[in-house]
């Protein structure tokens, strides 16, 4: 039996910069990106900017524009939305065999089952009308979902987001913040492969153990079941599976790293029992806390440099400026710096290489981040 490779922390934290591509060597575009992690997170809240721009700046870096984003998507199909999230759409054929079974949970089948005459309604609609805006489509439900906090009263809204997780239907493109929805057969490519349910999953976890670099076997947050290979971290009890790649790739000169400020919602901080297991850095989001239980704020963004967490970028804005403070965040740091607040106008572009600079003039966002 051959023995279980020994690599120390600080190799494994480099796997995982690497792996998210965080590292010096930054990925050439968007869909190299997509690619790469599996899926760019979707989300409105704009302290910065939406998630799905800050994770492709933090990467890609000065050279990002939001409007990449969207040729990649809605005009060069290489990238689709699924489920709150932009996926390349090489995953597409592995994801179809579970949405065809989907869904698994009695109360969706059942839900479903009920409101078949409204999910033939939509489907109709699409098919003579499409692509449409939920609000275009006819709420013809025999059967209400319960409220969730999240959605009003509308089902369709809800039938279309059932319909997408069984591959029925797809987004075409997003105005604003809704959705424009149409036939998958007009949307998604034709002549996929076909795969079995078991052989997409064993991709899955392939994918999925790429874009993490290592990670903790069998686990419910990396999703990596028993790809790669099996490795174990200097000081850790964890069993890990690590990307055959990224373990290869530990030969090569260690680049130094770089800066980089992660939206909450990064891919890189998904996995919290293996960021305090890897990276020390016990993450909590406190954008639901009630302001006076918040440490950093309510939407602060941690700072990486190289493979430490070292503080963390807190925005405020008002109607003049956009402001952010940073604030030292580990007990590891060898000494422990004043906070530093940037400010803006209001009506700087986010990503402009000069919208944000110091207060007291000695520092910039871009020297931090770049």
């Amino acid at each position: 039996m051959t023995a279980t490779r020994t690599i120390t922390r600080d190799e494994a934290r480099r796997m995982v910069v690497r792996a998210q591509l965080l590292d010096a060597d930054r990925p050439g575009d968007v869909v190299e990106v997509a690619e790469q992690l599996g899926y760019i997170k979707i989300d409105p809240t704009a302290t910065i900017a939406p998630c799905e721009h800050t994770v492709l700046w933090s990467r890609i870096g000065w050279s990002y524009e939001a409007g990449q984003l969207q040729k990649a998507t809605e005009i060069d199909r290489l990238l689709f939305e699924f489920d709150g999230a932009f996926r390349p759409m090489s995953l597409l054929p592995l994801m179809l065999p579970a949405m065809r079974a989907w869904p698994t949970r009695e109360s969706s089948r059942q839900w479903l089952a009920a409101n078949d005459r409204f999910r033939r309604d939509v489907l109709a609609r699409l098919r003579a009308e499409g692509p449409l805006l939920a609000a275009d489509i006819p709420d013809t439900a025999q059967v209400d979902r319960a409220p969730d906090g999240w959605s009003g009263s509308n089902q369709v809204p809800h039938m279309l987001d059932f319909l997408a997780r069984q591959g029925e239907v797809a987004v075409v493109r997003r105005e604003g913040r809704h959705r424009r929805w149409d036939l998958a057969e007009r949307v998604y490519p034709r002549d996929l492969p076909e795969l079995s349910v078991e052989e997409a999953a064993l991709l899955l976890d392939e994918r999925r153990l790429q874009a993490a670099g290592i990670a903790k076997q069998k686990s419910p947050w990396s999703g990596v079941g028993m790809a790669g290979e099996p490795v174990a971290v200097e000081g850790s009890g964890w069993r890990f599976r690590a990307d055959p790649a990224a373990l290869a790739a530990l030969a090569d000169e260690d680049d130094g790293g770089r800066v980089a400020l992660l939206n909450p919602y990064d891919s890189l901080l998904f996995d919290r029992p293996r960021l305090a297991e890897v990276f020390e850095f016990a993450y909590v989001l406190e954008q639901f806390k009630p302001a006076a239980q918040r440490t950093y704020g309510y939407f602060a963004h941690p700072i990486l440099i190289g493979d430490r967490f070292a503080g963390m970028l807190t925005p405020r804005s008002t109607r003049r400026t956009a402001c952010c403070a940073s604030t030292p965040c580990t007990s590891s740091c060898r000494s422990r710096p004043r906070s530093t607040t940037w400010c803006a106008p209001r009506s700087s572009n986010w990503g402009s290489g000069s919208a944000f600079r110091s207060s007291d003039r000695r520092r910039s966002l871009r020297g931090c981040a770049s």
